[in-house]
């Protein structure tokens, strides 16, 4: 095959979308991707799945299987020789998107399948009615993928501090205290920012919440959208209570003209980045920024000719994701951040999101031209993986090397030792409040300085009304405010309010 004819397009994607009335008709996570795969082939003309080479599947978490990528095969009636199953994350799909291009091209493959799903709504519902889900035996003996944060600090992880709804609200604190706004203004930019999703959500037939929240709704606490994490609200973070599934087809351009595929329905990647911050979060220079986020999101405008995009979707698990990207990207306030929903009302299926994304991308780019961005992000701001996609094919080939892990180390400050907390004063960095499911404070977190730069961690006592009321004040954050660390057991840290006013 020429290497003009390896330019990889994508032809073809499909979505699936249960809401069984019985759980004995509950399609299980294999079962939405084969819907979804078949899709897929239908949207690209049909035809080609029996053509697919290259299988990957993103990881999924509802339900486990010894082997889901020989899984999907054999419900698919396909034999690719290439067949991987993708780690935990939710860039994984736009990575896996960009590999499979990046192959196409090389001439390793001819004929990519990507496909993820979840059917966390129905396992959740059968754990609720005590049923039986009429899927193939949960694999027991299968190494479960969803890995322990062991990777973290241990101070993170004795506070509770080591889930992703508890770690977003550090960058949310931080970040808006670096931008200048009040608790207030920042609350209001991540709901008018919410709202926006949900438009396009209520819009898309494959979303799982089709209502058109306002910014009200979303930032209002009731007994229906509590607190979470400080600032976050139940409509702020990301839903995976769903059954969801979707696949895209990516092939050669001269496959695709073999097969008779009208051009116009032909998108081209052209090109994409990476990078990622250190897992243990502590070990990071700060938490108003992500130099890995930065250095992807500016290659990206790079490869668009430093003209804006004509879609973007910008990853929506907490508002600090799409805050921060959208502020490198240079786009206003005003930003539609999302062509498919985002993850809280066109739903989470866990790592698989931007394969949804793509879809809807995908839809945009054959219906209005242009060009779209397609960011992924995953853990806890920790891995960045962006993709540039084309109605119009690009001039030139892909980059098969898309690491930018050089220039977000160059953007990286100093990173401050950590250190386990000891009696005496200290200065807030960063904070949250845990909330349990009545509403009820469950403790703070605050990561801290002390007196020689270096950082460590505490908590907040759920009756230390002057700290709390500080964390959660609407006009001012607590950020570089003093306070004192009593060490013991489990080390606390209290604002001082003779030194703070």
């Amino acid at each position: 095959m020429a290497p003009d004819d390896r330019t990889p397009v994508i032809v073809g994607c499909g979505e699936a979308v249960d809401r069984p009335a019985a759980l004995s008709h509950a399609l299980d996570p294999i079962g939405l991707m084969a819907l979804a795969a078949r899709r897929a082939d239908a949207d690209a003309g049909g035809g080609l799945l029996h053509r697919v080479d290259r299988l990957d599947v993103v990881n999924l978490v509802s339900w486990r299987y010894a082997d889901p990528p020989g899984e999907l095969a054999a419900r698919l009636g396909i034999a690719p020789p290439s067949r991987s199953y993708a780690a935990i994350g939710g860039e994984t799909p736009t990575k896996l998107l960009h590999e499979a291009a990046l192959a196409i091209a090389r001439g390793e493959a001819q004929v990519a399948l990507v496909a993820g799903g979840e059917a966390q709504h129905s396992v959740a519902r059968a754990q609720k009615e005590n049923a039986d889900l009429p899927w193939p035996p949960f694999a027991h003996d299968a190494p479960a993928r969803v890995e322990r944060a062991t990777y973290l600090h241990p101070l993170a992880i004795a506070l509770g501090a080591s889930m992703p709804v508890s770690v977003y609200p550090f960058y949310e604190m931080a970040s808006a205290h670096a931008w200048g706004q009040t608790p207030a203004n920042a609350q209001a930019e991540s709901a008018e920012l919410w709202a926006r999703y949900a438009v396009v959500a209520a819009d898309n037939p494959s979303s799982w919440l089709r209502r058109r929240y306002t910014a009200d709704d979303i930032a209002r606490m009731t007994a229906d959208n509590r607190l979470i994490a400080w600032p976050y609200t139940k409509l702020m973070v990301a839903n995976p209570m769903v059954n969801q599934g979707a696949a895209v087809i990516v092939t050669s351009l001269a496959v695709a003209q073999a097969a008779g595929i009208d051009p116009a329905a032909m998108i081209h990647p052209i090109g994409g980045a990476a990078a990622d911050e250190p897992r243990d979060y502590l070990a990071r220079d700060g938490y108003a920024a992500s130099p890995a986020q930065d250095a992807v999101l500016t290659r990206l405008r790079a490869l668009n000719d430093g003209l804006p995009f004509d879609a973007v979707e910008l990853y929506s698990c907490f508002p600090c994701v799409p805050k921060m990207a959208r502020r490198t990207l240079g786009l206003g306030p005003d930003v539609v951040p999302t062509v498919a929903g985002g993850l809280t009302f066109f739903g989470a299926p866990l790592n698989d999101y931007m394969l949804h994304a793509t879809a809807a991308m995908v839809r945009r780019l054959r219906s209005d031209g242009g060009t779209g961005l397609l960011y992924g992000q995953g853990e806890f701001v920790t891995k960045h993986h962006a993709l540039a996609l084309s109605a119009g094919r690009p001039d030139r080939a892909l980059d098969q090397d898309y690491s930018v892990a050089g220039d977000a180390n160059k953007r990286r400050g100093v990173v401050p030792p950590t250190v386990m907390p000891a009696n005496g004063a200290a200065t807030l960095e960063t904070a949250t409040i845990l909330y349990r499911r009545d509403g009820t404070v469950g403790h703070g977190v605050v990561i801290l300085r002390t007196g020689d730069g270096a950082r460590t961690m505490a908590a907040v006592a759920p009756d230390d009304r002057a700290t709390l009321a500080a964390i959660v004040d609407p006009d001012r954050h607590p950020v570089g405010r003093c306070g004192t660390i009593t060490a013991g057991d489990r080390a606390f840290w209290a604002i001082d309010r003779g030194l703070n006013g």
